[in-house]
């Protein structure tokens, strides 16, 4: 049995997508945690407290599992697993560990688990496919210091584990998978259905293709206070850090005047689509007055009778660009090259998507004048997916996804603007701000026009924002919104696990989510309170 008495007073917590915000911490700051926190507890009790938080968690996902197969790791994760499988064994359950360890190599507390295990007789098998047949798998293989492709045995014991179909639960991290990147290290990764993470939260579990291997992700602090003051990472964003503040109440005596003019500039020929979807979305969001703006001279009336099409003599009238928020380059092809001159000098607001992107990425001149705006004070938004972040960086979209909390940071300082970088996980980041990653959303909204409705909408939240100078909070608001549409979408029809939410229906359901969700409370009554 397990000689440190843990101090069971904390449960691990489900990480909810709509809970509260979250700090996450790479691997770095990760180890610095660990080290404050094992030099104020009792030698081995931090991991009595890990080994006993996986197993009572284990029990708790999978009651009804009798056989249970642990795979134990050279380092201190593979020391938590197997004090798990002592407390599942001492449970009456039938536990058997593939163990790739040299207990000469072990560090201590890894090492005083394994006495524990040879001394309780914990059964081992040389072959972790002799663990296909368990209920349950639990991961202790690699944690935190993996930095590399696993090889060998421990590579072949992933390979097994993943090609079992069996439930696995991981301690930490899913091994293989970056702490801080989200990225596959070697071959494969674990994919597990749930992940406790332990002490601190790592942002590889929530960005790139972590929230595939990660599953449903808990945490537990283990009883350390470290963590809550250390400067983190990044934040893991949710409803509580979005849309809550920034949504005021309209009072009687305003007017659609007062929630903002947007124009949204785009839809050269063959793609008004893309337009008309930012169009709606923007009114989905509040915008009071919402212009489009076609690049193709032949467009015809947007079918909405709420759009409003203005012509190019807008993009002389300064003034009025100085005071309207801007969305431009939803499908604007290469026509979009000729009026961003005009808009990155006069917008006083501009949102800069898709097709915009991509020629500011090959016009140095066009690059300029964006990062002159922020010296002037105009804000601006950029919404790139990866292959777009790439243009403008200089690399590829492998290096983009291999590390994408750096590319974001280091696009918005760059240039000097708000970027919501797209995709699993998607980052808002600022210059001087933490990175914020979204924590909603799934694979239903990988689909045409998906992008069109973000900018849109997003451009429609900040439009009726006076306090939003850089457009930090329309950003995290929108992503999250359209993020959370879509869970709400798998939540009531399964089949979008393999189907789309269309395009179409993504802002509205953007907008039923403040309601579903309790995000939008009710407006007070006027007058003193009795």
């Amino acid at each position: 049995m397990p000689s440190s008495t843990p101090d069971v007073s904390a449960v691990p917590q489900r990480v909810f997508a709509a809970d509260q915000a979250w700090p996450l911490h790479d691997a770095a700051r990760s180890r610095r945690i660990e080290g404050q926190a094992l030099a104020v507890t009792a030698p081995h009790a931090l991991m009595a407290r890990a080994g006993l938080a996986t197993a009572r968690l284990a029990l708790a996902l999978e009651p009804h599992a009798r056989r249970i197969g642990v795979l134990v790791g050279p380092g201190n994760n593979g020391g938590d697993a197997l004090i798990a499988a002592l407390h599942l064994q001492q449970r009456g359950l039938e536990v058997r560990a593939r163990v790739l360890i040299k207990p000469e190599h072990l560090p201590a507390d890894a090492a005083h688990a394994w006495g524990q295990a040879r001394a309780a007789g914990l059964p081992l098998v040389d072959d972790a496919g002799e663990l296909a047949q368990a209920d349950l798998l639990v991961d202790g293989l690699l944690g935190l210091g993996a930095t590399r492709a696993p090889e060998g045995e421990l590579a072949k014991a992933i390979a097994a584990a993943n090609a079992s179909r069996r439930p696995i639960l991981a301690i930490d991290l899913p091994s293989g998978l970056s702490a801080d990147h989200g990225r596959v290290l070697g071959a494969q990764a674990i994919r597990a259905r749930w992940t406790l993470a332990l002490l601190t939260l790592k942002p590889g579990l929530f960005t790139a293709q972590g929230r595939d291997h990660a599953g449903q992700v808990w945490f537990d602090a283990l009883g350390a206070a470290a963590a809550a003051t250390s400067q983190p990472t990044a934040w893991l964003g949710a409803a509580a850090a979005a849309p809550a503040p920034g949504l005021a109440c309209r009072r009687h005596a305003q007017h659609k005047g007062s929630f903002g003019d947007l124009l949204v500039v785009g839809g050269a020929a063959g793609m008004q689509g893309a337009l008309r979807l930012a169009g709606h979305a923007a009114l989905e969001a509040g915008a009071g007055r919402v212009y489009l703006r076609p690049l193709d001279a032949s467009a015809a009336a947007p079918p909405e009778p709420e759009l409003m099409l203005h012509p190019q003599a807008w993009l002389a009238d300064a003034p009025r660009l100085r005071a309207s928020t801007v969305v431009c380059g939803c499908g604007g092809g290469d026509a979009v090259r000729d009026v961003l001159p005009t808009l990155l000098a006069q917008a006083g607001r501009l949102l800069l998507d898709a097709d915009a992107l991509n020629a500011i990425a090959a016009d140095t001149g066009l690059a300029a004048a964006l990062q002159q705006r922020r010296q002037r004070g105009q804000g601006t938004v950029l919404t790139p997916h990866p292959l777009e972040a790439a243009r403008l960086l200089g690399t590829s979209t492998t290096r983009v996804q291999e590390d994408r909390l750096a590319a974001a940071r280091q696009l918005a300082q760059d240039q000097g603007a708000v970027v919501a970088l797209k995709g699993s996980g998607s980052i808002v980041a600022a210059p001087g701000r933490l990175p914020w990653i979204n924590a909603s959303g799934n694979a239903a909204l990988a689909t045409p026009g998906s992008g069109d409705v973000l900018a849109g909408f997003l451009g429609g939240l900040w439009a009726q924002a006076p306090h939003d100078d850089d457009g930090w909070h329309a950003a995290r608001t929108a992503v999250w919104l359209h993020g959370r549409a879509a869970d709400r979408a798998l939540a009531r029809h399964p089949r979008h696990a393999w189907l789309p939410l269309p395009a179409g229906a993504i802002a509205a359901a953007m907008g039923a989510v403040l309601d579903a969700d309790g995000s939008a409370a009710p407006c007070p009554e006027p007058g003193p309170k009795p």
